[in-house]
């Protein structure tokens, strides 16, 4: 492991960036806590003083859970068809019960906005492509709340005509378009499932999730743009169709322009007409106006506790784990996450580029919730040129723009001049996730909006991830920004670094652990009896404490550094990626006998990520070979899994078990000792691990 992984940071007291008072007296996070203070019990802010009043809101929210989130959902008007028992029937983890007896439904949360006839007329979604980017002057085309109310309320009524009823899931192999969004609001609307797939996933990548919880609905483009380029998907979406049988129906997105399959319903036709009621039988539901003509939505009201979507892990040691989380943990999560901490309401445009994918997409969603436009990018994010993501900024007027470390990294190294070089007037936030971003990104942003008069700039660097698809750390709109550093752990989010021994570590590095409940933690995982999978996967170095596999300090002055993972998940630009999937690709050439692929975050901000690969007896490691297992990977799976080098090696290192051993050469490759990275008796050849330590030499000279 190197320094970068196991030293504290510098004391550094001088902050990058402060908020000026108005930004702190504006924050909703301020309000709340003024609110909170009166009504609920929360410590009582002090005057001029933001980080003290942000430390004690903090802790309040951590040892009063059940007086916090109340006060959250108060706050936001989170409306319950049926109250609440309590808060938190259980603090256990896992096994936390959140607001029993309460029904809710999100996705009329997030449709909400549109029932005001003065914002009916307003963009819910802005759109934008490729395509859109290479014409001078071109806008974003836009879908009003009062639009997007009546496909979603077309649509549902569609679901419920083809007999979906609450619990069954409903799949999309879908881009980062308004296809997508309407599918999984609609999918909610009427109590299903969601669950999605970005459509550069080949097909054995997307069976290996989807299979897992029998979708019996898919909505499935017919190819997609990327790269400037057309990627026809039909005979993907064919074997989609065959492998998964319990299908009753597939609706045909015309992404490309291509005719509707035999049997396929085609997109224009579901959502047509206006849902009218008529087809949601029996299903207990609360019905509003629509905006644009009287349309009823019929929401169907559904438990706290009731699974809103299936996402999915990165497939590290077999099948990816199918993440289960709920219609209300989810909403009150996502509420306190966009609203107090990205300080996001009505006016405002948030635009993250992600794919669907990621779970950024479910977050970027969610903007819809405080009643934010939602921007909707669908393209590769360095097409026509580095640049594309500033000019999805400004060409939507957005006023936070996420992105990932891996691209503020490559910006600077291509010598971007955003603020210079595009009107970003209206960005007051650029926030960061998908690894850390290093020191030189925050100095990089910090110095380019300078550059473009942009001093109040924002820069939130944030970390989460799939499993609570929300942030442990990260923004707060009235504390100041250090160079390398997440503002502050979240509010309602225990988070602290641990040793081995389970003790709290400050100004050391240590495993991040989450030592209380989380609304939007996992219900479950699917198809694990028992919670036996879920349990290992959190649970089992610390009992009873979230353990999330990445290594991270908290410093005495309150912020957060995350060093990167501490356990084998790939993790490139933000998207966490299987070791499994890869060696299930590359094993099937004849020529590869056994691989292991390694995931390097290094201190620049890069990402190293070799294949190495023992061979088959006679098999030599040449161009074709090296051409052909990269071509492999790219069609069966994504080219995010395509590595950087393929190094011939002459075995793989296993345990006793026969476990393939990755954890411990990703140290030997940071430049741990030997005899600090294993223990050489659980190894079944320590001279394979020699080599990997001599590889780790060569690189660092």
């Amino acid at each position: 492991m190197t320094s970068s992984n196991t030293a504290a940071p510098t004391p550094d007291p001088t902050p990058l960036w402060q908020p000026g008072a108005d930004r702190i007296d504006r924050a909703q996070v301020t309000r709340f806590h003024a609110w909170a203070a009166e009504r609920h019990g929360a410590p009582r802010p002090v005057p001029g003083d933001p980080a003290a009043d942000y430390a004690a809101l903090h802790r309040w929210s951590v040892t009063e859970p059940e007086r916090f989130w109340q006060a959250v959902v108060e706050w936001f008007d989170v409306r319950f068809t049926s109250p609440y028992e309590t808060v938190l029937a259980e603090r256990t983890m896992p096994g936390a019960r959140w607001f029993p007896g309460a029904t809710l439904n999100y996705a009329e949360h997030a449709l909400r906005a549109g029932e005001d006839p003065a914002r009916a007329d307003e963009p819910a979604l802005l759109l934008t492509d490729e395509d859109l980017l290479q014409r001078p002057g071109a806008e974003p085309e836009a879908v009003s709340w009062a639009e997007l109310r009546r496909q979603v309320g077309s649509l549902a009524a569609e679901l419920r005509r083809l007999g979906v009823r609450p619990g069954d899931r409903v799949s999309g192999y879908l881009p980062n378009t308004a296809h997508a969004v309407i599918a999984f609001l609609a999918t909610a609307t009427v109590g299903a499932v969601w669950t999605s797939c970005a459509p550069d996933f080949g097909a054995r990548a997307v069976l290996d999730r989807f299979q897992q919880v029998e979708p019996v609905v898919l909505f499935a483009v017919d190819g997609y743009r990327y790269g400037g380029k057309e990627h026809d998907r039909t005979a993907t979406v064919a074997e989609l169709r065959r492998e998964l049988p319990t299908l009753r129906a597939v609706v045909h997105v015309p992404l490309l322009g291509g005719p509707a399959p035999v049997d396929t319903l085609d997109w224009a036709d579901v959502v047509s007409g206006g849902a009218d009621g008529s087809a949601a039988g029996s299903t207990e539901g609360r019905a509003a106006e629509g905006a644009s003509g009287g349309e009823a939505l019929e929401f169907t009201q559904v438990p706290f506790d009731h699974p809103l979507w299936v996402l999915y892990s990165s497939g590290t040691t077999g099948l990816p784990k199918a993440i289960v989380q709920s219609q209300g943990g989810i909403l009150v999560e996502h509420l306190k996450q966009l609203g107090l901490h990205c300080d996001l309401g009505p006016g405002d445009r948030l635009f993250w580029y992600t794919s669907t994918g990621w779970m950024m997409w479910n977050f970027l969603v969610s903007g819809l919730l405080v009643g934010t436009t939602v921007v909707l990018h669908d393209g590769s994010p360095g097409h026509p040129d580095t640049a594309a993501q500033w000019r999805v900024a400004e060409r939507t007027r957005a006023t936070l723009y996420g992105t990932s470390a891996a691209y503020v990294m490559a910006c600077r190294k291509a010598g971007v001049h955003p603020a210079r070089d595009f009107d970003l007037s209206t960005v007051r936030c650029v926030a960061t996730t998908g690894s850390p971003l290093p020191p030189d990104g925050f100095r990089w942003l910090h110095d380019a909006f300078h550059e473009g008069d942009g001093e109040d700039m924002w820069i939130a660097s944030v970390s989460g991830g799939t499993d609570v698809c929300s942030c442990f750390a990260g923004a707060v709109p009235t504390l100041p920004v250090h160079i390398g550093e997440l503002q502050a752990p979240c509010l309602g989010t225990d988070l602290q670094a641990w040793d081995p021994r389970g003790e709290p570590l400050v100004d050391e590095v240590g495993e991040l652990v989450v030592t209380g409940p989380m609304p939007s933690m996992p219900l479950r995982f699917w198809n694990d009896p028992g919670d036996v999978r879920y349990r290992e996967s959190y649970f089992e170095t610390y009992p009873g404490v979230w353990r999330h596999g990445d290594w991270i300090t908290l410093t005495s002055r309150g912020t957060v550094v995350i060093h990167g993972r501490s356990d084998s998940t790939l993790n490139r630009q933000g998207v966490r990626m299987g070791s499994a999937d890869i060696y299930e690709v590359v094993e099937r050439l004849p020529e590869i006998r056994e691989s292991l692929v390694i995931g390097i975050e290094e201190p620049d901000g890069g990402y190293w990520m070799p294949l190495f690969v023992h061979l088959a007896p006679g098999a030599v490691l040449d161009d074709r070979l090296r051409d052909n297992v990269k071509r492999t990977l790219r069609e069966h799976l994504s080219p995010r899994h395509v590595p950087d080098e393929i190094i011939e090696v002459p075995g793989v290192p296993h345990t006793l078990t026969g476990k393939r051993i990755e954890v411990p050469v990703k140290r030997l490759l940071q430049g741990t000792p030997l005899e600090k990275a294993v223990n050489p008796g659980s190894v079944d050849d320590i001279e394979l691990l020699r080599f990997f330590e001599r590889i780790a030499r060569e690189r660092a000279s």
